[in-house]
């Protein structure tokens, strides 16, 4: 009852949370200890791993420029329009996104830096064996780098920055009531999450272009210290209304929930506290949103 109680305060419903956690123990996620009633939930180690990398990522994103060594690595594909083809090519081009590349031309796409392993890993993982496929992966230096025809054009930089700016925008009003002392421990818990959720997607849609390929100005900055200042100050506020939520049906709740806060590199450390709660991670996995509750 402690998660639906938890989940209760993000207005999700008594039966919308039992159906959460049915789906994400299937998926291996958390796992239930014992046999009892209620049963305790909690994280798997392998969900508790992911949780701290996905945490130390888009904390650390944008915390120093990017080692720019002028290289870029370039994937060229070329797949049979006839048969089989177009399952393949969308293939492609679905694991081309989610390593971070972007299309160039048609079948070129490109992504900043020199490390070439995992896309050519995911080419032979997608191609081989699909007859008539053809592709290439190279790491480039452009002659005119910042021009017209450059990589930036491969990157829709306009709706990045407005996005950027839409964030900004939606949650200035809260940092101001953060400064005032006008948030509650009740409302920090729901506005901390709020403010990592939308955050988080910034490290896998910006290229983490070097910045003299970004237009001026380039708000990642000002969005960056806004969730940062949000996130710390409301750290303290959202780990007590979790322990006054959870109580209740977790009487050893305040022993094991603590909250994480960004350290000047950006990665996600423990906040001050007793050695116990610095310790408990797995323990304060009971929450079906680890990564929102107890970020």
């Amino acid at each position: 009852m402690a998660v639906v109680a938890i989940l209760g305060e993000f207005g999700i419903s008594e039966s919308s949370a039992r159906a959460a956690l049915s789906r994400l123990t299937k998926r291996g996620l958390i796992a239930v200890r014992g046999s009892g009633r209620p049963p305790v939930y909690h994280l798997t180690p392998a969900a508790i791993a992911r949780h701290r990398s996905r945490m130390d990522h888009f904390l650390s994103f944008g915390a120093r420029p990017p080692q720019w060594t002028g290289e870029w690595v370039t994937v060229s594909f070329s797949v049979p329009q006839s048969g089989q083809g177009q399952a393949p090519r969308h293939a492609v081009r679905k694991a081309l996104g989610s390593l971070g590349f972007a299309r160039l031309y048609d079948s070129v796409w490109i992504r900043p830096g020199s490390d070439s392993g995992p896309v050519t890993r995911a080419l032979h993982d997608v191609l081989d064996g699909v007859e008539g496929s053809r592709w290439s992966v190279t790491r480039a230096r452009f002659e005119e780098e910042a021009g017209p025809h450059g990589p930036a054009a491969a990157y829709d930089l306009a709706g990045l920055a407005a996005a950027y700016e839409a964030f900004i925008a939606r949650y200035s009003d809260l940092r101001v009531a953060v400064r005032n002392g006008e948030v509650d421990a009740a409302r920090a818990l729901v506005a901390r999450t709020s403010v990592m959720d939308s955050w988080r997607k910034f490290p896998d849609i910006d290229p983490n272009l070097p910045e003299h390929l970004l237009p001026k100005p380039w708000p990642c900055q000002e969005a960056r210290a806004l969730m940062l200042e949000i996130h710390s100050a409301l750290g303290s506020l959202a780990e007590a209304r979790l322990v006054e939520v959870a109580t209740p049906y977790w009487p050893d709740a305040a022993s094991w929930i603590t909250h994480f806060q960004a350290s000047e590199n950006g990665v996600s450390v423990p906040a001050a506290g007793d050695g116990r709660k610095k310790r408990a991670l797995t323990r304060t996995s009971r929450s079906a949103r680890p990564d929102s509750a107890y970020g």
